[in-house]
């Protein structure tokens, strides 16, 4: 690390702002001295204390500064709590970067050598943050959170970036500071009064835990519940944030994070939901009769696409939508290519909006189609996914990771209904880097911009995360909801199809994704490589990816 320091364009400054007021004297001593500990040379410690009312607090502070001549210090003369005593930190501060921490925390000391790196490899980075684990009051570390790179949605969702939280010094001056008012979220209001200055190619993700956040009764890392304010401050923030944007939406806090809840048009636009069958009437019945039944988003057609049907059953239930307004039926009988019938059925559909929707997929939730649309119709935004459970009310789909089994699997898969996940993920809005064509909704002029689903490599497998990918190779986000509810009533126990000629088809759209998606399957940006790809929970990965990825870029 010193090598590489000395190998370094520039060594800039790095100011950690460390408000504080009656600080337990042993945690402000460790938090202190994990910055004294560090590895990259070049920072400043700013001290504010809030007016401490406790004078072994002041002192201490007093000790600290006298003892460094890196650390300088404040005494406030009146408590103004946290924003307040930030922005007195934040005046002592000469770095150009600023890094945010907390009296009782403490950083690894290899901290600000990766934010250090991460700088220097990208001088266009205005905000960076890291992975963060938590400290209880007797230094024993746990639950640590492996992040994804920028991930907007989930940064909605939740605060992500937090710690380690850094940002470019005029960035953060040029915005105001932190804000009076925002106690508890001040930190996350900072983050998106800054990014709306800036480019989401300027926020990095050092994926290494820098950061050890302190459990304890009143703190956050211990439970949301020690400072309840700090969610309407969230709540209030994000608001804000909308209003500033133009964007019409509102966030609520849920409990286990917030939810955005985008507004619709006054004249809400169509949607064409595709359902590709061959026979299967009780499977098709079910998913057409849900839709009809239990939608609350009333400007839509459903395409029915039959692929061959010859069971007579079947045959007379598509011919019952003779008259129908609100259903069409269109045969082909070609040789089943998913990929083909749902290219050739988005060509003839009528509505602004596609959705492509498997047989087996039942409707719980009324307001399904109005939440994916919502998503849907924001700009950036490409494909939008739901969340699939099995009949057992086990989870089928939780947005699609890469790399997991070898090309891709589902997050989260497998769950119990209740569970929340990896941080609370298979709660939150967040984007993935695909969906499943399972349940996805999607602008028709997206879809035909990208040329649809790859009919020519990818007939069955794979057809729907290529659709993703070539969607973010357009610039386009791909977003996963939990609250677009449905059932999946594919098989939790179907085994592999053992037939030659489906087996050998399978092995070539294998192959076909691992050349045409080589690096992105190896690291999603959003997941991470410090957890594994040989399940879908969310493990650590043993050895993590991330030693073998950084050792790469350091050669």
């Amino acid at each position: 690390m010193r090598r590489r320091i000395a190998a370094m364009v520039g060594t800039p400054r790095i100011s950690i702002v460390m408000p504080t007021y009656n600080a337990r004297s042993v945690w402000l001593r460790e938090a202190v001295e994990s910055v004294q500990r560090q590895i990259y040379p070049n920072w400043e410690l700013c001290i504010a204390d809030d007016a401490s009312s406790s004078a072994e607090s002041r002192a201490l502070v007093a000790e600290l500064a006298a003892s460094d001549a890196r650390i300088k210090v404040v005494f406030r003369p009146e408590n103004g709590h946290i924003s307040a005593a930030s922005n007195s930190a934040l005046e002592l501060a000469t770095g150009e970067w600023i890094a945010l921490m907390d009296h009782d925390d403490v950083l690894s000391e290899h901290a600000l050598f990766w934010i250090a790196d991460c700088i220097d490899r990208n001088p266009k980075a205005r905000l960076i943050y890291s992975d963060e684990d938590k400290i209880d009051e007797e230094g024993v570390r746990s639950s640590p959170y492996f992040k994804s790179n920028w991930n907007l949605d989930l940064f909605y969702s939740h605060n992500m970036f937090s710690h380690l939280g850094v940002f470019r010094a005029d960035l953060v001056r040029r915005v105001g500071g932190f804000r009076l008012g925002m106690q508890g979220s001040q930190d996350w209001d900072l983050v998106l009064r800054c990014m709306e200055k800036i480019d989401a190619s300027q926020i990095l993700h050092v994926p290494r835990v820098l950061y050890h956040w302190r459990i304890h009764a009143e703190s956050t890392a211990g439970s949301a519940d020690a400072k309840p304010y700090a969610a309407i401050a969230g709540e209030r923030a994000l608001n804000e944030h909308f209003s500033r944007l133009g964007v019409d939406a509102k966030a609520e806090y849920t409990g286990a994070g917030h939810r955005v809840r985008y507004a619709l048009p006054a004249s809400p636009p169509l949607v064409s939901l595709i359902i590709p069958t061959r026979n299967g009437l009780h499977l098709l019945r079910q998913c057409v009769d849900s839709i009809l039944a239990r939608t609350a988003y009333e400007n839509y057609e459903i395409i029915i696409v039959d692929n061959g049907s010859d069971d007579p059953d079947t045959l007379n239930y598509l011919g019952s939508f003779q008259d129908s307004a609100f259903v069409r039926v269109i045969r082909d009988d070609r040789e089943f290519n998913y990929s083909a019938l749902n290219n050739m059925a988005v060509a003839q559909a009528k509505g602004d909006i596609v959705g492509l929707i498997n047989n087996d997929i039942e409707v719980i939730s009324p307001d399904w189609l109005s939440e994916m649309v919502s998503l849907a119709i924001q700009p950036g935004v490409g494909a939008v996914g739901a969340k699939l459970w099995y009949p057992d009310r086990t989870l089928q789909h939780g947005g699609v990771i890469l790399g997991v089994g070898g090309v891709a699997n589902h997050s989260h898969k497998g769950i119990a209904f209740g569970d929340s996940g990896y941080f609370s993920r298979a709660n939150l809005i967040q984007s993935f880097s695909a969906v499943t064509a399972a349940c996805l909704v999607v602008k028709k002029e997206r879809y035909l911009s990208i040329d649809g689903l790859d009919e020519a490599h990818l007939k069955v497998a794979f057809n729907d995360v290529d659709f993703c990918l070539r969607l973010i190779e357009k610039g386009f986000r791909n977003i996963w909801t939990p609250y677009a509810e449905l059932f999946h009533h594919e098989s939790a126990t179907r085994g592999a199809d053992t037939a030659p000629e489906k087996r050998e088809r399978f092995v070539r759209e294998v192959n076909y994704m691992l050349d045409r998606w080589d690096a992105l399957l190896k690291d999603d940006p959003a997941y991470s490589p410090n957890l594994t790809l040989d399940r879908e929970d969310f493990s650590y990965a043993w050895p993590p990816r991330v030693e073998l990825l950084s050792t790469a870029r350091i050669q």
